[in-house]
């Protein structure tokens, strides 16, 4: 099973970003996530969004 959601760490990594960029696309809505108790992660479907738009 695929995850459906990534730490913030995993997201910039996996999209070869910095920390600002990173929450710059959150508080745009361009990025997705969901907060779990004091964790914030990010949806997997929305990092995807993100990269086919660019494509």
């Amino acid at each position: 099973m695929d995850p459906i959601t990534v730490t913030i760490e995993n997201a910039k990594s996996a999209l070869g970003i910095g920390h600002t960029t990173i929450y710059r696309l959150i508080n745009e809505g361009a990025l997705k996530t969901v907060k779990i108790g004091r964790r914030t992660l990010i949806k997997t479907d929305s990092i995807r969004a993100l990269v086919d738009e660019a494509a």
